[in-house]
């Protein structure tokens, strides 16, 4: 079958042959034991509902065996046979090209060079789904093959339930993914509901078919380290950042960290992430011995060499390490997935690969007291180095929470707040999010190089001009974005999609986009699909992350991500998505994204200005209303341009009256 027909076929009629289990593809960990024996029937009802019945005395064993060796029924048989990658959007089947942008968009988040366990549908942090299972994915291709732009496909947690009649303005697709009844998302109910085929843990643009690859955090990554080593006072030139994790989103530390023009020393346990990462050319150099990596980080900081180093072992080691060494740490942070501590997010110390692995599935009590262990250990010598200068930041993956947790010395002396901040809460919240600036970003759907470097192009000359006219108050934004585009190709950032991400407020969002817009109207690119991460000014309620500066006590609610997603939908999105559960647990965040087919048209240029205006500005008011000086600033420019917008300020109170 060609690569259309496959597609159109949805879940074939006829079984097709069971597939060998590859061993060379990097897999998610066993999940635990956690369903009773009626529920385990019940799982294998749920999966076997796909599948005609004459099919059902073949797969049951299947689907069993799946379910107890590795937690999961991924039904592994239905893996299409065609390479999964982002095609040109000509290269699709269907009748929507707005649907055909959408089936790029899940390809590239299931490309083998994309995604961290691609074969269990799985983008990134160790639990980050695209879909549940393989059926799923198959329905969900044939559905927008054939698909009009007035229909909707709506989305439960991976499951198509269908197309609905709609019309043209409203979103192609709209997701949700693990929105839970509250009082079921404990981590758990994660592991159960999950096992079960119910609900999925979506992280952020994993389950909203929006990752791009590490690119997508390595511009805020650089960002992070760039303004970390302006709030030391320190050039990065010859300044150390130690950190863990190189798998999805962690993945960019170090190429943001060569960015940035510092030493990077990141720690990954996993070897076949650390050699794909270096393979890739987005770590400079793998070390596996200490005494080894203690000389080369000296030479590197004598030297003022910008260099990353992937150490191949437990972070754990190396900062105690460094501390025996009185090796100097300049910034210290942590992106290890501590939003999924007890199946694969974190590894304790004192453990390889393997036996953490082993470990996890069958003996999860003595793991779990494994992982808080080391988590003490690490916070203790994280202690040790800040007493000497080192400015340490949570990286928002939930370190700090899972540490406190763990019974670590992480709180401040009030016993309450923790010592180190989020680096939200000192970086990027006050510098970029209240300001309106975010994660914009743009993938060229005709799949060309060409394009994505005269967006590029476009781009600089919009902020460019942009900037002449900036407030002071923004022109180290605006700076550092035309410093990150213009060395972007040099950079080599695309893996997969050709995607570009950029920090941008709401003006430059759209400016930017009205220009791609009419570009494409002219033929000299072709269409381009927009987005941006959940990490944003207005997509993600997140106490202990992307709300941790908020400080009206609203941190913990999460009506700025459900205005957000209701907003852009009916504003002219593409398609919308919702999630509980994103970038620092389970039950601990709420966020929702988007995504928006340029095609030139004069539609498009309506929901654009429409969409993204709102996208932003929805954010900047909430961050205002909290009162946050930045945010007033911002909104108070935005309504000055914008004559509709009229946004209820707050008016401060003396501090001396609540004396």
């Amino acid at each position: 079958m060609t690569f259309q027909e496959e597609i159109l076929q949805g879940i074939p009629t006829e079984l097709p042959a069971k597939k060998e289990y590859n061993s060379n593809i990097n897999h998610a960990p066993k999940r635990k034991e956690i369903l009773s024996e009626e529920e385990k029937k019940l799982a294998l009802q749920n999966a076997l509902r796909y599948f005609e019945p004459k099919h059902h005395k073949t797969l049951l064993p299947e689907f069993k065996e799946e379910l107890e060796k590795y937690g999961r029924i991924y039904m592994y048989r239905f893996r299409p046979d065609y390479k999964i990658y982002a095609r040109s959007t000509e290269e699709y089947p269907g009748k929507s090209e707005q649907a055909k942008a959408i089936m790029l968009m899940i390809q590239n988040n299931l490309d083998h060079a994309v995604a961290q366990h691609p074969h269990e549908l799985i983008t990134y942090g160790g639990n980050g789904a695209v879909f549940q299972n393989w059926a799923q994915y198959r329905l969900v291709m044939k559905y927008l093959a054939e698909m009009t732009d007035e229909q909707t496909l709506a989305m439960y947690s991976g499951h198509p339930m269908g197309l609905f009649p709609s019309h043209k303005d409203a979103p192609r697709v709209v997701v949700t993914n693990g929105m839970m009844i509250p009082n079921y998302s404990k981590p758990d109910d994660w592991e159960k509901f999950n096992a079960l085929g119910v609900t999925q843990y979506g992280q952020m643009t994993a389950g909203s078919f929006m990752y791009i690859g590490p690119q997508g955090i390595v511009h805020g990554t650089t960002i992070t380290v760039l303004n970390g080593f302006r709030k030391i006072k320190k050039s990065p030139k010859g300044g150390l950042f130690v950190t863990s994790g190189l798998g999805g989103m962690s993945g960019a530390q170090p190429k943001a960290g060569n960015i940035a023009g510092c030493v990077t020393v990141c720690a990954e346990v996993n070897k076949k992430v650390t050699q794909t990462r270096h393979s890739q050319g987005w770590v400079d150099e793998i070390i596996s011995d200490l005494n080894e990596l203690v000389k080369r980080v000296k030479e590197a900081q004598e030297n003022k060499e910008t260099l990353s180093i992937a150490y191949d072992g437990n972070v754990v080691d190396v900062w105690e390490k460094f501390d025996e060494e009185n090796l100097h740490i300049d910034l210290g942070s942590d992106q290890t997935s501590l939003h999924n501590p007890w199946a694969g997010g974190y590894y304790p110390a004192g453990l390889s690969y393997e036996e953490a692995n082993e470990m996890m599935a069958n003996q999860p009590e003595k793991f779990k007291e494994k992982v808080q262990q080391s988590l003490r250990r690490q916070a203790d010598a994280i202690n040790k180095h800040t007493a000497k200068g080192t400015y340490f930041f949570d990286y928002g993956n939930a370190f700090l929470l899972e540490a406190s947790r763990a019974g670590a010395d992480i709180l401040a002396k009030n016993g309450k707040d923790f010592k180190y901040p989020s680096y939200v809460q000192d970086i990027m919240g006050p510098m970029c999010f209240d300001y309106g600036f975010g994660p914009f970003r743009w993938v060229c759907a005709s799949g060309k190089s060409e394009d994505l470097l005269k967006t590029d192009k476009i781009a600089t000359s919009i902020l460019e001009e942009l900037k002449k006219n900036s407030p002071e108050e923004i022109q180290q934004q605006m700076q550092d974005n035309i410093t990150w585009i213009k060395g972007a190709q040099e950079n080599k950032l695309v893996v997969g999609s050709q995607a570009r991400i950029l920090y941008a407020d709401a003006e430059g969002r759209i400016k930017i986009a009205e220009a791609f817009n009419k570009a494409i109207e002219k033929g000299e690119i072709g269409p381009v699909i927009l987005g941006r991460d959940h990490h944003d000014v207005s997509g993600t309620d997140s106490p202990y992350r992307e709300t941790s500066n908020i400080y009206d006590g609203s941190q913990f609610t999460a009506d700025m991500a459900i205005q957000n997603v209701i907003g852009d939908s009916f504003r002219g999105a593409t398609w919308v998505s919702i999630h509980n559960g994103g970038g620092v647990g389970w039950g601990e965040v709420i966020n929702g994204g988007f995504g928006m087919l340029l095609d030139g048209s004069n539609d498009a240029a309506r929901r654009l200005k429409s969409m993204l205006f709102w996208d932003v500005n929805n954010g900047i008011s909430r961050r205002s209303w909290a009162r946050n000086d930045e945010a007033i600033f911002a909104i108070k420019r935005a309504m000055e341009t914008e004559p509709n917008l009229k946004v209820t300020l707050p008016n401060k109170v003396d501090p001396a009256l609540l004396d």
